[in-house]
């Protein structure tokens, strides 16, 4: 679907709110996390790195907004007990959840699928689709007492159209999609919970450097410019819109 690369937000689009982002300690999920906070949002930092959320932390307090919470979690060792024990923390804290971002993702390995080393294979799955889709499960009941929750799930160009070479990371992505499509038709009926796919697209990021040693960066998108769809995602002007493909930029010519 086309991106909200022009939104314009409000400055309290997101006053009032919590909302979760996961590998908010750099990259995407960090620019999120301060975007989020600096609209209004109570925000919950989870990651593996407890030392690069506390970055985060210290920047979001800097810029005055609402006080953070950390929670450190490694999705690759996570089972269902740390879910069912975050979202029990979550609730004892907060009460409700209105916004869920899953960002953190793992690129695994970009070779020929005949010499894909099997635990990698299940490694990627396990950071990019499974831990995820258990983490909303344990969240489903903490979303449902927000009176308007958005929950985002993030997406590849490789989980829309495959690609050679992509191996478990375009699989996952190509999951993601297919479970977002269940979800939101699942709570469609309830009206107070969205679930969306978003595509970043080429951004400056470490994974993206991985993936592509060779590319100048200087022709990407930063993290902070693809901001805007993320906030019309997770604000109120995307009420109405549910199980849909979006993308953080333009489709390229």
């Amino acid at each position: 679907m086309d991106c909200k690369i022009d939104y314009q937000a409000p400055a309290d689009l997101l006053k009032g709110r919590n909302i979760l982002v996961t590998g908010a300690g750099s990259g995407i999920g960090r620019a999120a996390a301060l975007s989020y906070a600096r609209h209004g949002a109570t925000v919950i930092l989870l990651g593996r790195t407890t030392a690069k959320l506390e970055k985060v932390y210290d920047e979001i307090e800097a810029a005055g907004g609402p006080q953070p919470a950390i929670f450190p979690l490694n999705f690759e060792g996570a089972v269902l007990k740390d879910f069912h024990d975050m979202a029990e923390t979550l609730d004892k804290e907060f009460g409700r959840l209105d916004g869920l971002l899953h960002n953190a993702g793992l690129l695994g390995r970009i070779t020929p699928f005949e010499q894909y080393n099997p635990e990698l294979w299940e490694q990627v799955m396990q950071v990019n689709i499974n831990g995820p889709i258990w983490m909303t499960q344990a969240l489903l009941p903490l979303l449902k007492y927000s009176a308007d929750s958005s929950v985002i799930f993030t997406s590849s160009s490789v989980g829309r159209v495959g690609r050679a070479y992509w191996g478990a990371y375009s699989v996952s992505k190509f999951a993601t999609e297919g479970f977002v499509e269940v979800l939101a038709d699942e709570l469609e009926h309830l009206g107070n919970i969205r679930v969306n796919s978003l595509n970043p697209g080429a951004t400056r990021t470490q994974m993206r450097k991985t993936a592509y040693p060779a590319e100048d960066v200087s022709t990407l998108r930063t993290p902070e410019d693809i901001m805007p769809t993320y906030l019309w995602l997770m604000g109120p002007d995307s009420r109405g819109h549910n199980g849909g493909k979006f993308d953080a930029q333009p489709a390229k010519a």
